[in-house]
């Protein structure tokens, strides 16, 4: 009797685990049906198909025109029960390349499923497949039932002649592209004639307009000769740089580059504060003297 009892136990545990792995996922009341578009109804039947899990794949390719729409109807099963798996989708391959394009099926808690494929949910590389895509079913869940991967029928995609040719274009992608050399238009070495013309009239025109000052509000030419004895040197050099940065401005708008001019724009500036400190102080003390 002990004997019994202690075989027993392990007996059960293992009939227990066979049958825990001998459960699976599967499907029946499986349908399919491809059926034309309201406008060319009146011209085609709608094709009815039907298979199983226990069936192999469909003899006859199933003919997808443009015009047309797939939908298959099941229902899910866990170990012949109807239920949700986590997982349902209905794959399109092209078995050359090895393409996929995944199409979830909408469930109910009931296991009732259902997928609609139009033509133009089609990816442009199946849509002009040169053979017949093969469709595969995928039924998966948590837990220890083993998933469902069937072929269940080959998909002869058609174009119809009236339709809009589809034409593969290749999609963007980022990487090393070939040197590009730019090739500049050369700037111009001067500003137009006209506008140099105009401000040089103008430079020129405040020189008259500046005699015509001193002589209007008596400009007194008679104490050059002091100003030359006292600071001579200093309104010589003021003067002299003055004339020496329009030199150098000329040079700048004619070849000269910035870094050649600054430098000696520099030195002049200097030139220029010490020289007209000690200039204009000269002719401040003759003022303050009384001597204009």
């Amino acid at each position: 009797m002990r004997f019994l009892s202690s075989f027993v136990a392990p007996f059960l545990l293992l009939a227990a685990g066979a049958a825990q792995a001998a459960s699976s996922w599967g499907f029946d009341n499986a349908k399919l049906t491809v059926s034309p578009k309201k406008a060319a109804a009146s011209t085609k039947e709608k094709v009815v198909r039907e298979f199983s899990d226990k069936l192999p794949i469909l003899e006859t390719p199933v003919a997808f025109s443009s015009s047309d729409s797939l939908k298959i109807f099941l229902t899910a099963k866990e170990d012949g029960k109807g239920k949700r798996p986590h997982q349902a989708f209905l794959i399109l391959r092209e078995p050359t390349l090895g393409l996929e394009a995944p199409f979830p099926l909408i469930v109910k808690d009931n296991g009732m499923a259902t997928v609609e494929i139009k033509h133009s949910d089609l990816p442009v590389q199946l849509a002009i497949a040169a053979g017949p895509l093969r469709a595969f079913l995928v039924l998966a869940s948590f837990g220890s039932s083993e998933g469902l991967y069937k072929p269940i029928f080959d998909l002869e995609v058609k174009l119809d002649q009236a339709a809009t040719p589809i034409v593969y274009q290749k999609p963007l992608r980022y990487g090393k592209l070939a040197e590009i050399h730019h090739i500049f238009k050369e700037g111009d070495d001067s500003p137009p004639m006209v506008i140099s013309i105009v401000f040089m009239l103008t430079i020129l025109g405040a020189y008259p307009g500046l005699v015509f000052a001193w002589i209007n509000f008596g400009a007194n030419l008679s104490h050059l000769s002091e100003a030359a004895r006292v600071a001579g040197i200093a309104h010589i050099t003021f003067f002299g740089s003055v004339v020496a940065m329009e030199v150098f401005f000329y040079l700048y708008y004619q070849s000269w580059n910035l870094f050649q001019v600054l430098p000696f724009i520099g030195l002049l500036g200097i030139l220029i504060f010490l020289s007209g400190t000690n200039a204009l102080g000269e002719v401040q003390r003759r003022r303050l003297a009384g001597e204009r």
